[in-house]
């Protein structure tokens, strides 16, 4: 079977990016190495425009990079199938009905002698394993209901897997008499959360033996009754969940709130069940902030994980936190060190881990050294490392940067050099004539200095004059670092002849504490006139048409906009706004995340109307004066949809030239490859008919 297409086969005309070539690239994605070191497994996901779907292909290849070949995860007519009699398996030949399989949560068998994913081949979502080379599938689980993702223990004596239970009421459960009634009745907070309405149902963590020759049909639920999830809704992955090296305990994370103390809190721990006794203790129970994210080293002594200090503070610092299991010592590692850190993870010996840490608008590798703790940097270059996995003598990882998406690299761990073992895309990005990406450091109205990266068009002349962009980021304190995105891509914003301007304004994490929460409660403020820095240092470069600046963004960077719309003084020439918040009062009482507004806005807009609302962009809507374009999901529930509605009403009875782009299906993002390409065409159509007159 082959893939839906070979990358090989796309073309770039006149070597400039469209938005159909951008979703022609393949993104990777379940990466892990096997336990000898010496196979990479990864899957790599197709966008299928024309289906309007995704397609996904499994991949094997040496450590180095060598020998990579596609498995066919087909399910094939006659295929050997392992069925249960009384929950023994046993091989037959079934008949199936030839059709491309999905799989899903790929990995290694601890073992390594099997691939095991996730597939609804079968119907419900189960695990399989089957050969390295794709044969020899087996179904392991026959789970009611399906199974979200799992878990094997080390020594393969058990699997833990997780499963939805439904444990409240639905008004059909409420009033048998009217089974076909469509309602929800809620009465606490948390009924819905960033893009899905609460279920009635909860993520829990089931655990069964683990046989070879037997179905797992039943399992034991290690949370029953609780009303909690884990992983945490709703981006949490199995990097929450892990087993103790020895296969006896499980640790995992969760927030054990409910409701509106839910909405209002981030204390999220780290729980620790035992097989034997069955009985679970909270490993982390004197922190206020988020816990999440265990790790333990080899001997199963001590665990590392990552912390934030304060309740309902999302962007606190991430601490790297080790805690010893016999005396109970926990020490933060990270005190000393003005950076935040991401997925930890132990070296093969346990006497130092390895995290991800961005500094500078660059996400790196680094080292730390235990017991002393002292930190090494081991990466350096104009590039986000996203993970790392100890493989041997090398470290296995994942990168990309604002010109080029995600790749596998191999990095000598000692001097940081890397290697692209993967170069999935690299047929396409050969044909791409890429624009120049260029570090500067901008002064500020308070006289700081701001990294601002600037991205000049392919075949750039500076004797030219070229409409030039200004990047509000969104977050409100997410890295404008190197990242690549199927949306807000620099890059091709640049090959529409585009100069983008994308400052590191106040709020932003990378430059220490200070910096990064400059922003909370100050919305309107500060990093505001780092915007203002930004595009007036740049309006004076010969080759910016300071006559046709534009400002775009997305989340707090849609707030951005609409507030700009209001107060910029006549720099822009046009606006795009996704997502944006409009009416900060209206965002208090209809987002779902309480803390999230709490600490940004510090107190409901009835107890303190004075001063951190008077930043709402609504209030300055009688300026507005310049072109608008206004993109919003119907899905979203961090910033309602009737956010954007409301600002492009607005213009509309304000006369101001606008455009309000919907999409009902989609949430805080654009997902789907025809709303992504629909999206990219109205976006650069808006833009070029106010600021190429």
């Amino acid at each position: 079977m082959q893939p839906t297409f070979k990358p090989e086969n796309v073309k770039v005309e006149n070597g400039i990016m469209t938005p159909e070539v951008l979703w022609s690239m393949g993104r990777i994605g379940n990466l892990s190495v096997s336990p000898d070191h010496q196979k990479v497994l990864f899957t790599v996901t197709y966008p299928n425009i024309g289906n309007n779907s995704f397609n996904t292909d499994l991949f094997v290849m040496d450590a180095d990079g060598t020998n990579r070949q596609r498995i066919d995860t087909q399910f094939k007519n006659n295929w050997s199938f392992s069925f249960s009699f009384g929950g023994k398996k046993k091989a037959v030949e079934v008949e199936k009905k030839a059709k491309r399989n999905t799989v899903s949560a790929v990995n290694w068998r601890p073992d390594g002698q099997k691939i095991t994913f996730l597939s609804e081949y079968n119907g419900d979502r189960q695990l399989y394993e089957m050969n390295p080379n794709g044969k020899e599938v087996v179904q392991i689980t026959d789970i009611p209901g399906g199974i979200s993702n799992y878990k094997y223990s080390p020594d393969m004596e058990h699997l833990l897997f997780i499963k939805n239970i439904k444990l409240d009421e639905t008004p059909e459960d409420i009033y048998p008499d009217l089974p076909k009634t469509n309602a929800r009745i809620e009465d606490d907070l948390m009924y819905r959360h960033w893009d899905n309405w609460h279920d009635y149902k909860y993520s829990h963590i089931f655990v069964a033996p683990y046989q070879k020759e037997r179905f797992i049909i039943e399992a034991t639920d290690i949370m029953e009754d609780e009303r909690f999830d884990t992983p945490l809704q709703p981006f949490g992955g199995m990097e929450q969940i892990i087993w103790t090296p020895d296969g006896q305990k499980i640790a995992y994370t969760c927030k054990k709130l409910s409701g509106k103390n839910y909405a209002l809190s981030t204390n999220s721990d780290i729980y620790l069940y035992d097989l034997e006794n069955k009985t679970t203790i909270n490993l982390t129970e004197e922190n206020p902030g988020y816990d999440k994210n265990p790790v333990f080293s080899p001997d199963g002594l001590r665990m590392a994980w990552e912390s934030m200090p304060r309740d309902g503070y999302e962007a606190d610092k991430n601490r790297l936190m080790v805690k010893d299991l016999e005396t109970g010592r926990v020490i933060d590692y990270t005190a000393n060190f003005d950076q935040d850190i991401h997925a930890p993870v132990w070296n093969l010996m346990g006497d130092a881990l390895f995290f991800i840490s961005n500094r500078h608008a660059t996400e790196d590798i680094y080292r730390i050294n235990l017991p002393g703790g002292d930190i090494h940097k081991i990466t350096d270059g104009k590039n986000n490392y996203t993970s790392v996995i100890p493989a041997g003598g090398q470290l296995i990882t994942t990168r990309m940067s604002m010109s080029a998406p995600t790749d596998i690299f191999a990095v000598n761990p000692v001097d940081g050099s890397a290697k692209n073992i993967s170069a999935i895309n690299q047929p396409i990005l050969n044909q791409i004539n890429m624009g120049k990406v260029e570090k500067r450091w901008i002064t500020t109205t308070d006289n700081k200095e701001m990294l601002t990266w600037i991205i000049y068009p392919p075949n750039f002349d500076p004797e030219k004059k070229y409409p030039t962009l200004l990047y509000c980021q969104g977050g409100p304190q997410s890295s404008v670092s190197q990242f690549w995105s199927y949306r807000w891509n620099f890059q091709m914003m640049a090959a529409n002849d585009y100069v983008v301007v994308a400052p590191n304004r106040r709020g932003l994490p990378g430059f220490g504490r200070e910096w990064n929460e400059q922003i909370s409660g100050d919305y309107g403020g500060q990093n505001m006139q780092d915007y203002f820095s930004a595009i007036d240092t740049m309006a004076k470069e010969p080759y910016v048409d300071e006559e046709n600046l534009g400002a775009v963004g997305a989340s707090y960077g849609g707030y951005s906009v609409y507030w700009l719309a209001g107060n910029h003084d006549k720099r822009f020439s046009a606006f795009i706004s996704h997502c944006g918040v409009f009416n900060q009062e209206m965002m208090y009482t209809t987002t779902e995340e309480m803390f999230f507004v709490n600490w940004d806005l510090k107190k409901p807009y009835w107890e303190m109307p004075e001063k951190h609302y008077d930043f709402s962009p609504h209030l300055f809507v009688e300026k507005w004066d310049t072109p608008l374009l206004v993109i919003h999901g119907g899905k979203d529930f961090r910033i309602p949809y009737t956010q954007g509605m409301a600002a492009f009403n607005a213009a509309k009875l304000r006369g101001v030239p606008s455009r309000f782009l919907f999409f009902p299906e989609e949430s805080h993002w654009v997902l789907t490859p025809q709303n992504g390409i629909l999206w990219q065409r109205e976006f650069f159509g808006w833009l070029d008919k106010w600021l190429k007159k």
